[in-house]
């Protein structure tokens, strides 16, 4: 970079801080036109980016917030998480990590705004889209359409976290942060489905919101037909060149989600979004006119427990400018923060001035705004693959591939999408402890149930979550079958809609298998040992997550399907209207075997030669002290499985290490351990194996980063 864009930015850079550092949650009132919001009297152009609280710790979000903000970010949005604080009708839940009103409260503290996603369906990769399981339990109930029990219940959980806003006084219009409100969530993607019940409903939502009176605006994404006055608004990774705009000349045109990378599930490799593209894509968004622009995930964080929906990872949108620990990722981080200081450099023209759009070649445009007392900003555009050399007002300007250069007055240019000046960093992972001493772990197998031994019988295979109301993963389904013959070559077949089948014939695992996010019909044939007398059927079908979104999901069925049995060429038997016995969870979930109190409600056994490796449904613990230092943890899985993993009795998720990605990889391996669920000796671990795995080969460690200075100075 030339010494005059180096200064010239650096100014840029200062003055910007100064502008962030003000008091901008002192809002006392927000309305918009058809350039931008308005907060108290003035238009804003704003950059914001998505922290889910619930993905994170409390902990945590004070240093999240302050790396936002640092990295020129005006507004933090974020998610409310419906099963989260409403997991029983009328029982909420607002404490630890679900605690919304101290997250808003420390954005506050740190002078930020609040853009407040209540839903309460949110999708966001989250187990049911956010909503919870018990609703689907309401007569008559039908999700996301005018259906009045939905209706019902949508509007009394918003009304609850709209008054809780309140009772804190934390909208705009009281002086709070919280500048927007969202109802609904991509209803595009499903209004259709629902006919012409879809759009009297989205009509409905948008009244009912505005209804409850907080002051300040309320969005609908992707939403076209959102009615007057809510905002429709865009998400993707080119809304500049996507989106059709508000559907009225007197709404802003605003970007809710611009995606910094893509959701991950079991089996794909991170998707990898440069900092080239995303910041080509805001420059060209904010050069049509638009004057909002959130970043999903600034910080994406970690699904804990069971969170995550349908197959997807553990860890949230770790390619955010923010990793899944926090640290900043070079140089998406550094060139981003540039460009909001770039921009906002030049914000007086850009929210005033006149935008007048010039062609200065095939692939080449300049979006000019000029006003007489505010200044002159353009957007020079190279759509070309290659370098364009570009004439405008009498200069001469270099433009790279697939590039947007920021004229600051018109003719200086003081920032380039396509050029990177921040040095990328590498994040390291270091061992500080492995689990390898066999003496130090316990063992506890799971007790596979007989069709005898259960309480719950049925002539038919019943649907899955119908029995487990998502309070687990894992339903059994048992059966006895004695042979009219003896049986050669004996083969059990099944399909399932579950996400995962372990088959046991005479309490002997015959073989497993499993679906995908693709793959909705898991079909499986394995050899049976059979006997000529009765022979115990023992199915574990498991669940990797809820879906999070598509139309009609309380209709969705899940679980065994089909079972046959078959003896050499014969025909098969089909045990699928048989009686079967069923037993919800495992009996170490039933006991809460994680915690400390429940240790002894079962047997445990010291470690034996042989014992401890590859056995499927086994419970491990083990003791370990906590390593030196503030920094992030993890635990490498992947020497296992599949299964969850407690530390001290909290549930930093599940892991699938055995599902490889078509390079011969795990999807993830390093499960984070936030560094308050840890003392610093004296650590219980637990892990419950479902496939078997060898449990010496888990190890502790330290997540840092290097190779970037300006990263590792505000990593402090």
């Amino acid at each position: 970079m030339e010494a005059g864009r180096v200064f010239g930015l650096c100014l840029i850079l200062v003055g910007m801080f100064l502008v962030f550092s003000g008091g901008a949650s002192a809002a006392t009132g927000v309305t918009y036109d058809g350039r931008s919001l308005i907060i108290d009297g003035q238009r804003k152009l704003l950059f914001s980016g998505s922290i889910h609280y619930p993905r994170s710790t409390p902990e945590m979000w004070p240093s999240l917030i302050k790396k936002t903000k640092e990295g020129g970010i005006d507004v933090i949005q974020t998610y409310v998480f419906w099963n989260l604080h409403e997991p029983k009708l009328g029982q909420y839940d607002f404490s630890g990590r679900n605690d919304l009103v101290k997250f808003i409260k420390e954005i506050r503290s740190q002078g930020l705004y609040v853009c407040l996603r209540i839903g309460p369906f949110i999708e966001a990769e989250w187990n049911y889209g956010g909503l919870p399981f018990w609703l689907r339990d309401v007569p008559g109930m039908v999700y996301r359409t005018d259906n009045e029990p939905f209706k019902f219940h949508m509007q009394k959980f918003t009304t609850k976290i709209v008054n809780l806003m309140k009772s804190e006084g934390l909208y705009a219009s009281q002086g709070g942060p919280i500048i927007l409100s969202q109802i609904e969530n991509e209803y595009a993607n499903v209004e259709a489905a629902f006919h012409e019940k879809g759009a009297s409903y989205i009509k409905w939502a948008g009244q009912m919101a505005v209804g409850l009176k907080t002051g300040v605006p309320w969005i609908m994404c992707k939403s076209p037909d959102a009615p007057d006055p809510v905002i429709n608004t865009c998400n993707g990774m080119r809304c500049g060149e996507t989106f059709a705009g508000p559907n009225s000349p007197n709404k802003p045109k605003m970007w809710t989600e611009d995606w910094t990378s893509f959701f991950q599930v079991y089996g794909t490799e991170p998707y990898i979004r440069s900092a080239e593209d995303i910041a080509f894509h805001a420059a060209l968004f904010i050069a049509k006119n638009g004057s909002y622009i959130n970043y999903y995930m600034y910080h994406g964080g970690t699904n804990f427990g069971r969170t995550s929906s349908s197959y997807f990872i553990t860890g949230y949108y770790d390619q955010a400018p923010l990793d899944e620990y926090g640290l900043l990722r070079q140089p998406k981080y550094g060139h981003l923060k540039e460009l909001h200081a770039a921009i906002k450099s030049s914000a007086n023209p850009l929210l005033q001035g006149k935008q007048t759009i010039l062609s200065l070649g095939p692939m080449q445009q300049a979006y000019v705004f000029e006003d007489a007392s505010s200044g002159c900003v353009a957007f020079l555009v190279n759509n070309d693959a290659k370098v364009s050399q570009i004439q405008f007002r009498n200069n001469a300007f270099s433009l790279s591939p697939k590039s947007i250069g920021i004229l600051q007055n018109c003719k200086n240019l003081i920032y380039e999408t396509a050029k990177v000046n921040v040095e990328k960093n590498k994040r390291v992972t270091t061992p500080v402890q492995v689990f390898n001493v066999p003496e130090k772990w316990e063992v506890f197998r799971e007790t596979i149930p007989a069709f005898s031994g259960t309480s719950l019988k049925a002539n038919d295979l019943l649907e899955h979550t119908n029995l487990t109301k998502d309070k687990t993963d894992y339903l059994w389904y048992t059966s006895s079958f004695k042979p009219d013959s003896p049986c050669t070559n004996p083969s059990i077949y099944i399909e399932s809609l579950g996400h995962v089948v372990h088959v046991f014939v005479n309490n002997a695992l015959a073989g497993s298998g499993h679906g995908s996010r693709d793959i909705k019909v898991v079909k499986l044939q394995v050899p049976a040992s059979l006997t000529n007398g009765q022979n115990s059927i023992s199915i574990l079908s498991g669940m990797v997550g809820l879906p999070d979104s598509g139309a009609y999901m309380e209709r969705k069925s899940y679980g065994l399907t089909k079972v046959q049995i078959s003896c050499g060429g014969t025909k098969p038997i089909d045990l699928s209207g048989s009686q079967w016995g069923y037993s919800v969870g495992l009996l170490g979930e039933k006991v809460r075997l994680q915690q400390w109190r429940n240790l002894n409600r079962v047997k445990w056994s010291m470690n034996k030669a042989g014992l401890i490796k590859n056995r499927p449904l086994t419970w491990y613990k083990t003791i370990f002290d906590g390593p030196n230092g503030d920094g992030p943890v993890g635990l490498n899985m992947s020497s296992m499985g599949k299964g969850e993993i407690w530390v001290n009795g909290v549930s930093i998720g599940r892991y699938w290490v055995s599902f490889l990605t078509p390079s011969g990889h795990p999807s993830q391996s390093i499960y984070h351990i936030p560094r308050e669920f840890l003392k610093p000796s004296g650590n219980l671990l637990v892990v419950f194996e479902e496939e078997g795995g060898d449990p010496l080969g888990i190890s502790l460690n330290t997540i840092s980063v290097i190779g970037s200075n300006r990263a590792q100075s505000q990593l402090s």
